[in-house]
């Protein structure tokens, strides 16, 4: 049995909690604690647990003593645990009211194949979930999940090295994290490659930091399961909290999209620019917890109202170009997010040793005009990356012969008030949404119609005389 079977099996046990009325994720979270336990067993990791709290226990237990037992072992786990444990199942509760329910589940998982389980990678398999729980459209999570596709272009293109500091500060279920950790062993060995301190890289290169508290556990257990033992911390990155985050060498991130509640600024006292737009404050956090060694770098998914919004956004815009080198910006193609007519980009940005003057000019590749819409039915692959890829490793960039691949300096684009909404070429299509053709191709549909035409006078003019 392959991973992709045992997350459709595990996936298939939520049809259990519909009575229950609970919904898919709360599914997750509800899975997550039940197998954690089970993970736990099978890695050799159950000294972290209390004994009376153990996969062994938990499996023997029916009826009302079942419910009853459980419940306690969230709220304990939680209060008197430690470590991930203790952070896994903080405010712990469980909507599972059924206890039948509740046995069928813990049964049908101690029934999985564990043992394919574990040779494809427990980590993998959890992935799998939260992926499955993404594409589900009545989860909800997939409104702004980022395809793994993306994430793995943006981490090949950053190119981490041994060493270097990784936050994601809107980490979700930490997916940049994984890919970040997966880019470096494959290419480290494992981190058994000479210089390379894989205790460091372990539990210290990859961190995050993550608002939501049920998310906050996923992205724990996923770490876990990929024995990474960085700080994913519970917080909100533009509250105070998240002014501690700062001195890294990699941010990759895709914030998330909309306005703080009721419009208020954060709570911050160290951004210049406090803005409404949760994006512009995401933005600012970014660029300014890098270092200021000429190496540090970034790629973020941010929507196209920050490359144009007035006000805070241009002074954001212009702070952003002086203090960093706005290289390149991917227009990404629409029906990626869930969300409905949310257009997006892919900012890529190296913080410079100075305040000002860092960016002299921005290289766009437009990915989204007279493009397929991608989504559900039609999956955004790294394949439809090649392309871009290619442009953007080219060490001459105004050698590559791409009309997607278009370049504006710093004048042109201060000579727009320093909008960045740029870089889409001529759409070939009307409004009906047809094709619309070239010109030459135009010009000799036009002279086949006169040539047909003139055919058909002259057959007329034969038969009047």
């Amino acid at each position: 049995m392959n991973t992709q079977e045992i997350v459709q099996k595990l996936w298939n046990l939520c049809n259990v909690l519909r009575d229950d009325g609970i919904t898919f994720h709360q599914y997750v979270t509800e899975l997550t604690y039940i197998l954690f336990l089970k993970m736990a067993k099978e890695t050799g990791m159950e000294e972290k647990i209390s004994v009376e709290y153990r996969w062994d226990v938990l499996s023997q237990k029916e009826g009302v003593d079942l419910k009853t037992y459980y419940r306690q072992l969230l709220l304990d786990l939680g209060s008197k645990g430690s470590g991930t444990v203790k952070q896994i199942y903080n405010d712990a509760k469980s909507n599972i009211d059924e206890p039948r329910n509740l046995a069928k589940i813990i049964k049908n998982i101690d029934q999985l194949d564990w043992y394919s389980a574990k040779e494809e990678g427990l980590g993998n398999l959890y992935e799998g979930l939260l992926e499955k729980n993404a594409n589900e459209k009545k989860s909800g999570a997939g409104q702004y999940f980022t395809p793994r596709s993306l994430i793995n272009m943006m981490v090949q293109l950053m190119d981490p090295q041994p060493g270097e500091l990784f936050n994601d500060p809107a980490c979700g279920t930490f997916g940049f994290g994984i890919a970040m950790d997966h880019y470096l062993k494959e290419k480290y060995d494992d981190y058994y490659a000479e210089g390379v301190n894989a205790d460091f890289q372990r539990n210290q290169a990859l961190t995050g930091c993550e608002l939501v508290p049920d998310t906050h556990r996923l992205a724990l257990m996923n770490a876990m399961l990929h024995n990474i033992g960085s700080p994913i911390y519970l917080g909100d990155t533009l509250s105070s909290f998240g002014e501690r985050l700062k001195e890294y060498d990699l941010v990759l991130t895709n914030p998330p999209f909309g306005t703080k509640r009721g419009g208020e600024r954060p709570t911050r006292t160290d951004l210049t620019y406090k803005s409404s737009n949760k994006q512009l404050n995401f933005l600012q956090h970014i660029y300014r917890s890098l270092k200021t060694n000429g190496k540090a770098r970034a790629a973020v998914v941010l929507p196209d109202n920050v490359l144009f919004q007035d006000g805070d956004g241009v002074k954001v815009r212009k702070d952003l170009l002086n203090k960093c080198n706005l290289h390149t910006i991917l227009r990404l193609p629409v029906g990626i997010f869930y969300a409905q007519g949310v257009k997006t980009n892919v900012l890529f940005f190296t913080r410079g040793k100075t305040e000002e003057n860092n960016t002299q000019e921005v290289w766009y590749y437009d990915m989204r005009t007279n493009m397929p819409s991608f989504g559900k039915t039609n999956s955004l692959k790294e394949s439809n990356f090649n392309a871009f890829v290619e442009a953007y490793n080219t060490k001459v960039r105004s050698k590559v012969s791409d009309e997607r691949w278009n370049r504006f300096t710093i004048e042109t684009i201060s000579g727009k008030g320093y909008s960045l909404d740029l870089g889409l070429i001529a759409d070939k299509k009307n409004g009906n949404g047809e094709t619309l053709l070239e010109p030459n191709v135009i010009a000799k549909k036009a002279m086949n119609e006169i040539e047909g035409i003139m055919h058909d006078l002259k057959s007329i003019i034969n038969e009047l005389q």
